[in-house]
């Protein structure tokens, strides 16, 4: 029988070829001959098809069937964002049995109890439901990192170029968090920094970095500007009056956006309510916090001390009516 034919959703175990009748040696010589790649000790991804991240889910899958996709590897078949780029990293698992110990190179295996309700199908592959891949990531944390897939499943969003809908709603992760497991009242703690009208991950992390820092404003801020629109800002301290947008290159890399935003901008900063606008980058909101921090304390302190100087003038009588 052709290897091929053995192969299951591309990938080829080296246990069932054997079975099939292959002997070990002529086996491994016709793998190198046609040019099948070795992804996991006896498991084979066919020549011609990609090492991307399901493929090599299958392959652990297919060698240890009681592992189910777990963690943030089930983040990326739910097309949930996170920190880290779409299959990259080490692979995670959950073992149904509590005994594994290991899933070989490159995978994780945790051992934690399941339901039956937590583990469905995607993509052909046994994977925790969104809920509980969620609550997973808000109670072993980091927080930055949890949130970001939080809000990303709670809205909409473009994932590897697909827009999605929701996946879960946050009612449904605090269900989910009530179950009495390690790190439970952590990610409970979490749950309630959530915001779902967070726009993307840098938005997220930036927001925390404020929160961090004791600064709250206001995020997805609706104002109804000059020409009738609807427009949103990040976020708006809406009594001092600076804005603060995050602009990551994918939603503003091209010339069009680039016009796009000029314009909105230009009629932002005609409602008296936004006295100020600084733009930042996703890159400063993930990498340089500190200084954008110090940028929107500088900005508060600039409007407050102009506003208190009116006051002065104003209780002066040298304010102009």
């Amino acid at each position: 029988m052709e290897l091929r034919e053995l192969a299951e959703g591309g990938v080829l175990l080296t246990s069932r070829a054997r079975e099939a009748g292959w002997a070990r040696r002529s086996l491994f010589r016709v793998l190198g001959r046609e040019g099948w790649t070795r992804v996991q000790a006896g498991a084979w991804i066919e020549p011609g098809r990609d090492v991307d991240l399901a493929t090599r889910l299958r392959a652990v899958q297919l060698l240890k069937p009681r592992l189910v996709v777990s963690h943030r590897s089930a983040t990326a078949l739910w097309r949930i964002e996170t920190l880290a780029p779409r299959g990259e990293g080490t692979l995670e698992f959950i073992d149904l049995d509590l005994t594994l110990r290991s899933g070989g190179k490159g995978v994780l295996v945790h051992r934690m109890t399941l339901d039956e309700a937590d583990v469905v199908r995607r993509e052909g592959l046994r994977v925790t439901s969104a809920d509980r891949t969620l609550a997973d990531l808000l109670r072993a944390g980091p927080r930055d990192e949890a949130l970001v897939a939080v809000e990303s499943a709670l809205t909409w969003r473009r994932v590897g170029g697909i827009r999605r809908a929701p996946v879960t709603t946050a009612a449904l992760l605090s269900l989910a968090l009530e179950a009495p497991m390690r790190g439970a009242e952590s990610g409970r703690r979490r749950l309630k920094l959530a915001d779902p009208n967070s726009g993307s991950p840098a938005e997220t992390v930036a927001r925390l970095h404020m929160h961090d820092a004791g600064l709250h404003p206001e995020s997805q801020a609706e104002l109804r500007t000059p020409d009738g629109r609807h427009r949103y800002l990040d976020f708006l301290f809406r009594v001092e009056g600076p804005a603060v947008e995050i602009e990551g290159y994918a939603y503003h890399g091209s010339r069009a956006a680039h016009r796009q935003d000029v314009a909105r901008f230009n009629k932002v900063l005609q409602r008296p309510e936004v006295r100020l606008l600084l733009r930042c980058t996703a890159a400063d909101a993930f990498h340089r916090h500190a200084m954008m921090i110090e940028e929107v304390r500088a900005a508060l302190s600039r409007l407050r001390e102009r506003e208190r100087d009116r006051e002065r003038r104003r209780d002066s009588g040298t304010l102009a009516p």
